[in-house]
């Protein structure tokens, strides 16, 4: 990374005095030039001497009241514009802690210590932390916030690689620990391991020394900061895939060899790696045991996959053909040891060698550690209360609808949201609000907009100004803001509640009328007005029993929105993990977004958001064109779901996050590596539809497989195939079509799979029998190729590859 690119922007300290309150003392290398007295509050939550420990975290250059504005930064950032701003957000993760001190007027003295990064992932600096504040404790001087800026700023990511926006995908929803292995260390084996981060931390500490630095390169944003780092390292940030590119891509032939195919070693049959030496990657068994020993304490006990299907995490991906010396070798396979989802490296503070774990698959709405498996758990229809009236924006199954997804309607809508958490640690409320952003955003893969209004831990200093930015979503505790009623709905993360203003219609009028298009078109959809007034509020029905609730207004139990939150909390209850409860609501949130297009086309004619809507189509004289758009599986189904949709979609199409949606399509429309057809859309046929001809099967194999040449178009089509949604499931469908044509367009499109480790990883997790049929038709198209002019008959070895004539486990053995 660039030496002017700093990991840690500012170093503050705060302290409470029993007279002044909440003070800021220390803020290293220089002032922020913003309020002291919010600073020092928000580091300081309420309660703070009660707990012993709590965390908080916070954002900086986000609202005009707390942009930053230091004194050696104003001439360098003269030219920048507002919109360049918003993009430089910084982020403040804060450790306070309350130390017992009879000598104390109070008995206790409290202090908080904060570090202010760019990048979103503000939680690799907790460790360090924890000591720098102890240190601080014992000896409260400037001198340990220098050391923890030096320290931080010393922390080598040189080699972290950039990923691309399908690599993350890709990364995000699999638990294999070695995927993108090739990718993620292709650099550790022109670099030390990183246990001599030391020297690292040495060096780079003195040439920092302790000069106040110029803090507009700490506003660079996180990917700026990355791209800057990229063009240093290879003059184009846009390649930082090419090694990896290059690497995977001493690519097998279209049809592979024998040898490649052969059932007891292929790694795409029995799931292992001697199929990759094909390919140029070797596994070195001997170089793992002789890294052993010159792996520092920093990297860690790697360990192997989880994954049954993969042994890949016994060995590393080395490139074929190259001299790699021992002390190369043996960190690539340190490297591959551990789990890939991560950059390791390490702080070097104070004489203590602090492992960090960076993540590589975070996008930007993603902060710190907000969990939406705790969210779910928190408001699990079972133990949340829920009242206040019900409004049409918030409620789409009436007074049925779950309570997350309640909370997601009203951050889509744009409502005013508050956590209430009183008597509850700071780190809990703020913890919340990040999850509600991840949430909202689709763990920051489909939306945006969130993270700029919303604020983890809020105080009363300055609740005017926070109060007035639209949509805000705010963590407290402070019970006072429950009364003062100037939020749309309230999450009380203590007692389970959920609460809606009972001001809501008055703040957010329903503004459809009777006479709307789509109602007109459909005769299916009710008017905002009539689902819901102020007068109807979700009451609990009593042992003596009570008022019927209208028809309209109880909901249905069956609703998709209701099975949605059932499937994930059976996931939760099956203790399935974090990632997995991400790609759920991610995959909720892009089906939301396309069945918005759709909607918009009903209203208004066509959509700005997705493509157009479509079906396959065959005429005379016309080549044949592939579907496009929001796929439903009837009509009927898609009449319900825009029925259900219509009015937090109407909410959704008046807030900034849609405008910024836009912008993001536009974008992605013009970059993506795969072009010309809705590729979605084509895999959603393949996975749901009823029935198909073979004309639009053989036409969508053929523009996937025609649009498949690239590393970039390969990661593209697999973040579309989460192993979640059963990986390459819809299009191993090919390989039993009952067109020749089909199955071979099929084991074409395989076949540029396999050429990539990542594709290999793919081909691995199909079962046996769909591995079966692509390494026989592969093979036979091999021996067809070789002999097209003539019609000979198999050789006995490759008709010994049935599974009459081979045993259980030689077949790969089950699983």
């Amino acid at each position: 990374m660039s030496q002017d690119v700093q990991h840690c922007s500012f170093v503050l300290v705060a302290d409470f005095d029993i007279d002044r309150g909440a003070q800021l003392t220390y803020q290293f290398p220089q002032p922020l030039g913003t309020d002291e007295g919010l600073l020092a509050n928000l580091m300081l939550p309420d309660g703070a001497e009660r707990q012993p420990t709590d965390w908080t975290v916070f954002f900086l250059n986000q609202t005009p009241f707390n942009t930053i504005k230091p004194v050696l930064a104003l001439d360098n950032d003269e030219g920048r514009t507002t919109a360049e701003e918003g993009s430089n957000m910084l982020y403040g993760i804060n450790l306070v802690r309350t130390k017992l001190d009879k000598t104390a007027r109070r008995g206790a003295i409290v202090k908080a210590m904060a570090i202010v990064t760019r990048y979103p992932f503000v939680q690799i600096f907790k460790p360090v932390l924890l000591l720098a504040l102890d240190d601080y404790f014992m000896n409260p001087s400037q001198d340990c916030l220098a050391r923890l800026f030096d320290a931080a700023n010393a922390m080598d990511l040189s080699t972290m690689p950039v990923l691309t926006r399908y690599e993350k995908l890709i990364m995000r929803n699999t638990e294999r620990q070695d995927v993108m292995i090739g990718r993620t260390f292709e650099d550790y084996a022109t670099h030390a391991d990183p246990g001599t981060a030391t020297q690292h931390a040495t060096s780079f500490a003195a040439r920092l020394g302790h000069k106040s630095t110029n803090s507009g390169d700490s506003r660079v944003s996180f990917e700026d900061a990355l791209l800057m780092r990229g063009k240093n390292k290879d003059g184009n940030a846009r390649n930082g895939g090419e090694s990896y590119k290059s690497a995977s891509g001493i690519r097998s032939p279209t049809s592979p060899s024998e040898a490649s195919f052969s059932l007891d070693g292929s790694a795409v049959w029995v799931g292992d790696e001697s199929g990759l030496d094909q390919m140029g990657f070797v596994a070195t068994a001997s170089a793992a045991s002789a890294s052993t020993s010159s792996v520092s304490s920093v990297a860690g006990r790697g360990r192997r996959s989880t994954d049954a299907s993969s042994s890949s995490s016994h060995g590393a991906y080395g490139r074929g053909g190259e001299g790699a010396s021992s002390l190369a070798g043996a960190s690539v396979t340190s490297a591959a040891l551990k789990d890939s989802h991560f950059y390791h490296t390490a702080i070097n503070y104070n004489e203590h060698l602090l492992p960090v774990k960076v993540p590589l698959s975070t996008f930007p709405e993603e902060v710190g550690e907000g969990s939406l498996t705790m969210l779910c758990t928190t408001f699990s229809p079972a133990i949340t209360t829920m009242s206040g009236p019900l409004h049409p924006h918030l409620h789409t199954n009436g007074a049925l609808t779950p309570p997350v997804i309640v909370l997601f309607n009203a951050l889509i809508t744009g409502k005013r949201i508050i956590f209430l958490g009183h008597h509850k640690l700071a780190e809990n409320v703020s913890n919340h609000v990040l999850a509600a952003c991840a949430l909202g955003s689709g763990c920051g893969v489909v939306l945006r907009g969130f993270i700029k209004r919303a604020f983890p831990y809020a105080t009363l200093i300055n609740r005017e100004e926070w109060e007035n930015i639209p949509g805000y979503i705010a963590g407290v505790t402070n019970p006072i803001f429950e009364t003062a009623g100037s939020w749309d709905l309230l999450c009380d993360i203590g007692t389970n509640r959920m609460v809606v203003s009972k001001d809501i219609h008055l703040n957010h009028p329903a503004s459809w009328s009777t006479s709307h298009p789509l109602i007109m078109r459909t005769g299916t959809l009710k008017a905002e007005g009539s689902i819901g007034s102020e007068e109807d509020v979700v009451r609990v029905q009593t042992k003596e029993g009570g008022s019927a609730q209208k028809p309209e207004l109880a909901g249905r139990p069956d609703s998709a929105d209701n099975l949605f939150i059932e499937d994930v909390l059976s996931a939760i209850a099956s203790h399935y993990s974090e990632a997995h409860v991400r790609a759920k609501f991610t995959e909720y949130v892009t089906r939301f977004v396309r069945v918005a297009a759709r909607y918009e086309e009903d209203v208004l004619g066509s959509t700005s958001i997705s493509w157009p809507t479509a079906s396959y189509s065959e005429r005379p004289g016309e080549k044949p064109r592939l579907g496009s758009g929001a796929y439903f599986v009837d009509d009927a189904t898609c009449a319900r779901d825009l029925a259900v949709n219509a009015s937090r979609i109407e909410a959704w199409r008046r807030t900034e996050c849609y405008k910024l949606f836009q912008a993001d399509w536009k974008h992605m429309v013009a970059t993506n590596p795969i072009q010309g057809f809705d590729l979605p859309y084509q895999l959603s046929r393949l996975r749901f539809a009823r029935s198909m001809s073979d004309g639009e099967a053989e036409l969508i194999f053929r523009t996937i497989a025609e649009n498949l040449h690239t590393y970039d178009q390969v990661t593209e089509l697999l973040a579309w195939l989460p192993p979640h949604l059963h990986g390459l499931q819809p299009l191993s469908f090919g390989l039993f079509h009952q067109q020749e044509t089909v199955r071979e367009l099929t084991v074409d499109l395989f076949n540029e799979l396999r050429a990539y480790p990542i594709g290999v990883q793919f081909l691995q997790a199909l079962n046996h029998f769909q591995r079966y049929a692509y390494v026989r038709q592969a093979h036979a198209k091999e021996h067809r190729l070789k002999d097209a002019n003539s019609l000979s008959v198999p050789h006995a070895g490759f008709m010994s590859r049935t599974p009459s004539n081979r045993s259980e486990s030689s077949l790969g053995g089950g699983g």
